[in-house]
C-alpha cells in the first residue's frame, strides 16, 4: 500500500453516497429543499434579531450566532454534497480537505461552547430574574462569543494538525466530506497515540461543554420546581425547552461520532450520522426556536405587516 504524497496536487475522491445508487436522485431532492429552507428560516432569525427591538436581549443574541453557525456550518458541506450526489465531480483537493477538516471542527467546537453560553444565559433567566440585567450585560455577552470562537478555532487548529501530520493510504474517502474519524482509518501508521491526543481535546471541547450545561439545568429544574403555580412552572420550561432539545440533537450525534473508537466507526452508520448533523439539524433549529417562540413569530409578523403596508 502506497503512502499518500500529501501535496497540493494529489486529493481524494469521496465515496459519498455511491454505493446506494438508487438513493442519490432522492437524496438530492430532500437534501436541496432542506438546504433551502436552512438558508431561508437561519436568514430570517438573524434579519428579525436586527430589526426588532424585542429580539435585542442576549437569548437572541446568542441565537443569531447560532443561526450563522448553522449557515456556515452547511454551505461548508452541502453544495459539495449536491454536486457528489449529481455525479458530476467527486473529487477534492489535499488542501480543500484540510480547510473544510479545520471549518467542520471549528464550527462544531464553536457551537459546543456557544451552547454553554445559552444555558448560562438561561440559568441566569430562570435562577437569578432579579440579577439578569446585571448578569448578562452586553460587554459580558460579547466575551462569551468570543471565547466560543477562540476556543472553537484553537481545538479544531489542535486536532486538524495531529490527523493531518499523518501519512494517509490510499485516495478514496468513505464519506461526502473529510470527516475526522475516516480520515484516521486511512492512516499508514499505528494511530494509537493521535487518537489519544486527539481523545483529549475532545472532551475539552465536547464533554466539559456538556457537563456545564447538565450542571446549569440542574440548578434550573430546582429552581422550576421550587414555584408554586403551574402557569409558573411551565413558562420557565417554555423558555428552556427550545435550548435543550437543540442540545440533545447537538450532542446526540457529536458524542456518537467523535467519542467512540475509530475502531468502532461504521463508514456507512458515519454517513447517516453526518447527514443529520450536516443537513437535519441547522435546519430544524430555527423551527425549534420560533414555534413555541412568542417573541420571534410576533417580530416576523411585524416585518411582514410593514411590507404589506408599503404596497
Amino acid at each position: 500500500m502506497e503512502y499518500l504524497n500529501t501535496s497540493s496536487e494529489d486529493g481524494f475522491i469521496l465515496v459519498g453516497f455511491s454505493d446506494w445508487p438508487h438513493l442519490e436522485p432522492i437524496f438530492f431532492a430532500l437534501i436541496s429543499i432542506f438546504y433551502s429552507l436552512t438558508l431561508f428560516g437561519n436568514t430570517v432569525i438573524i434579519i428579525l434579531s436586527q430589526l426588532d427591538l424585542r429580539l435585542h436581549t442576549p437569548m437572541y443574541y446568542f441565537l443569531c450566532h447560532l443561526s450563522f453557525l448553522d449557515l456556515c456550518y452547511t454551505a461548508s458541506t452541502v453544495p459539495q454534497l449536491l454536486v457528489n450526489l449529481s455525479g458530476l465531480d467527486r473529487t477534492i483537493s489535499f488542501g480543500r480537505c484540510v480547510a473544510q477538516l479545520f471549518i467542520m471542527l471549528s464550527l462544531g467546537g464553536i457551537e459546543c461552547v456557544l451552547l454553554v453560553t445559552m444555558a448560562i444565559d438561561r440559568y441566569a433567566a430562570v435562577c437569578r430574574p432579579l440579577h439578569y440585567t446585571s448578569i448578562m450585560h452586553p460587554v459580558l455577552c460579547r466575551a462569551l462569543v468570543v471565547f466560543s470562537w477562540v476556543g472553537g478555532l484553537v481545538n479544531s487548529l489542535i486536532q486538524t494538525s495531529l490527523v493531518m501530520a499523518m501519512p494517509l493510504c490510499g485516495h478514496q474517502l468513505n464519506h461526502f466530506f473529510c470527516e475526522l474519524p475516516v480520515l484516521l482509518k486511512m492512516a499508514c501508521e499505528d494511530t494509537g497515540g493521535t487518537e489519544a491526543n486527539l481523545f483529549v481535546a475532545r472532551v475539552i471541547i465536547l464533554v466539559c461543554p456538556l457537563v456545564l450545561i447538565l450542571g446549569s439545568y440542574a440548578h434550573i429544574a430546582r429552581a422550576v420546581l421550587n414555584i408554586k403555580s403551574m402557569a409558573g412552572r411551565r413558562k420557565a420550561f417554555g423558555t428552556c425547552a427550545s435550548h435543550l432539545t437543540v442540545v440533545a440533537m447537538f450532542y446526540g450525534s457529536a458524542i456518537s461520532t467523535y467519542l467512540q473508537p475509530v475502531h468502532r466507526y461504521s463508514d456507512s452508520e458515519g454517513k447517516f450520522v453526518a447527514l443529520f448533523y450536516t443537513v437535519v439539524t441547522p435546519m430544524l433549529n430555527p423551527l425549534i426556536y420560533t414555534l413555541r417562540n412568542k417573541d420571534v413569530k410576533g417580530a416576523l409578523w411585524k416585518v411582514l405587516g410593514r411590507g404589506t403596508d408599503s404596497r
